[in-house]
């Protein structure tokens, strides 16, 4: 079987995390990839502190192997660039009230019912989503829980460094360009995830391929590089191995896991996605993220409204896609971030399962591939 450095780092068996996908990264779901040989992660990019303690406690209650947890530091919150006014515009948290109701008309034609306030925000006592105070009690549980792995989704952990050090914490980020990686490897981190344009949720501008390499070239020698992006195979991580990355970090391919945080409707809007399934719009966030085409994202599209800045998008795209979720409607308005590998998942099966299929596909490959050169 294939094992790599990140193996060592991770005290795991396969060179293979599980990406922290939001809410559906579950507990669950990363304890079956950590029990199946690789690294589980649980999303928790929204989730509130209470929730966000109750899912690494619940985590330690379902392995006993290392697990990681996935966040976002997005500098233009916690540096408030995000406040200003584009071009000497309307300033964007004064235009919620107006695009608020935008996305009730949208609710209104689709004859969805509004979602009661306590339906869409689970900790309306805590920070408000999204928000500096959000991110920075999210950390505050994270070290208190003294986490075996983080990852940074978005943005640099560096005021946190020391504090994380002292619990033992790995941490890694993920990135989307040479520059960033540059930006983020001197703080101290253990690996970095190079994700490319091809990947689900937040992404880069540079494709896959392109972005593994040339991250390698740039801090190989300093930290390992993990390989993301459209990668939902065992072709996928050979062929990142083989662009030098050490371990691969993995979304789509296990959304459609029985164990996966997601709705049915979503996982069956995966299941019949093809590769021209998804767009990358600032519909749901307020910054750029690959996800299946929907309702909603073409509403957007096609309107004259922009989305706003985050988080004052998800004042917005919140209230909205819950209630579509409430109302069952899922598949056709809220179906999901995904990366364009969603192609190649064709049934809703455990992840274990997944997992298997995986390493015994990137083993094979890597062997074939191996023999083929050598003659």
């Amino acid at each position: 079987m294939f094992r790599t450095a990140i193996c060592d780092l991770f005290e795991i068996e396969y060179p293979i995390l599980l990406a922290g996908m939001g809410s559906a990264s579950t507990p669950e779901l990363a304890a079956a990839v950590s029990n199946a040989g690789g690294l589980g992660v649980i999303g928790c990019a929204g989730a509130g502190p209470k929730q966000l303690r109750e899912w690494i406690q619940r985590t330690r209650a379902l392995t006993d192997k290392p697990f990681g947890v996935d966040t976002l530091l997005p500098a233009s919150v916690r540096r408030g660039t995000n406040l200003k006014a584009p071009s000497n515009g309307p300033l964007p948290q004064d235009l919620v009230p107006e695009l608020q109701s935008f996305a009730s008309g949208f609710l209104a034609e689709q004859g969805i019912p509004e979602a009661s306030a306590g339906q869409v925000w689970p900790e309306p006592d805590g920070p408000g989503l999204f928000t500096k105070e959000f991110f920075e009690a999210q950390m505050d549980i994270i070290i208190e829980e003294k986490v075996p792995v983080y990852a940074s989704g978005l943005g640099s952990p560096a005021q946190w460094m020391d504090r994380l050090r002292e619990n033992g914490t790995k941490v890694l980020c993920v990135v989307g360009t040479v520059r960033h990686a540059n930006q983020v490897v001197p703080v101290g981190i253990d690996a970095v995830v190079a994700q490319g344009h091809d990947g689900g949720g937040h992404n880069s501008p540079i494709g896959t391929m392109a972005l593994i390499p040339q991250v390698v070239d740039a801090v190989g020698d300093k930290v390992p590089v993990i390989g993301a992006g459209g990668i939902s195979d065992g072709r996928g991580i050979a062929a990142s191995m083989m662009l030098g990355a050490s371990g691969v970090w993995i979304g789509s391919a296990f959304l459609a896991s029985e164990e996966a945080g997601i709705l049915d409707g979503q996982k069956q809007a995966i299941v019949e996605a093809t590769e021209e399934g998804t767009t990358v719009s600032r519909s749901v966030t307020g910054k750029p993220a690959r996800m299946i085409k929907s309702k909603w994202t073409k509403l957007w599209e096609e309107s004259e409204n922009e989305p706003l800045t985050m988080p004052f998008q998800g004042q917005i795209s919140r209230p909205a896609l819950v209630s579509a979720n409430l109302a069952g409607r899922s598949q056709d308005v809220n179906p999901g971030f995904a990366g364009q590998g969603i192609g190649m998942i064709k049934a809703v099966r455990p992840a274990a399962e997944i997992m298997a299929e995986l390493v015994e596909g990137a083993d094979r490959v890597l062997r074939e591939r191996m023999a083929a050169l050598i003659g």
